[in-house]
């Protein structure tokens, strides 16, 4: 069975014991309990955007936001940064709408599905860039969307990969994917 958008938030309305489910292309995804495999790192990731939208004028962070993306999809980024005037923004009903600019997810259990259905929801909604961190096999994946395609960004020769949309967000993704924190924002180039 497949739900309308509207179908799925009236249930999800309706079920306060859910805490979190998304809808993708009409179909309902329900995810696994968050270990420690996800929560810290999340942690991570959601301050080191946080800082970087303190110092941003017109930037936003967000952290687990229902975001409505065209079509029969109501989902829920763990991170989501976007540029008032940009792709997305907040209407009456409280809820996000439209592609945020960017978006990261950490990614334990939830591996196959980040890198699958979620990505390709999020590349044809037009997310200009998506990050996984995939915590258990040490890697951190951040793509740049070119001609409608998700391409990597690479590091630069100081092993700092750096946004092509928000200027000086910037990320030392082996370090992170390391589970080495303490540089996280020093590679920051705050305004």
């Amino acid at each position: 069975m497949r739900l309308s958008r509207e179908e799925f938030h009236a249930l999800y309305e309706a079920h306060p014991e859910i805490h979190k489910a998304e809808l993708i292309d009409g179909v309902v995804y329900v995810p696994s309990p968050v270990s420690k495999h996800h929560s810290p790192q999340h942690a991570n990731v959601a301050g080191w955007l946080w800082a970087y939208a303190q110092s941003s004028l017109g930037v936003h962070v967000e952290d687990n936001i229902s975001t409505i993306l065209p079509g029969d999809n109501e989902v829920q980024p763990d991170c989501a940064l976007w540029r008032e005037g940009g792709q997305a923004a907040y209407r009456d009903d409280g809820y996000l709408h439209g592609a945020p600019e960017f978006i990261a997810e950490i990614a334990a259990s939830s591996r196959q599905y980040d890198l699958g259905v979620r990505k390709e929801r999020y590349r044809r909604a037009g997310v200009r860039e998506y990050l996984v961190w995939r915590t258990i096999d040490k890697r951190v994946d951040w793509w740049a969307l070119e001609a409608g395609e998700y391409v990597p960004i690479t590091p630069g020769a100081d092993g700092v990969t750096e946004s092509t949309v928000f200027l000086g967000l910037r990320l030392d993704t082996e370090r992170l994917a390391t589970g080495d924190t303490s540089r996280l924002l020093a590679d920051l180039r705050l305004s």
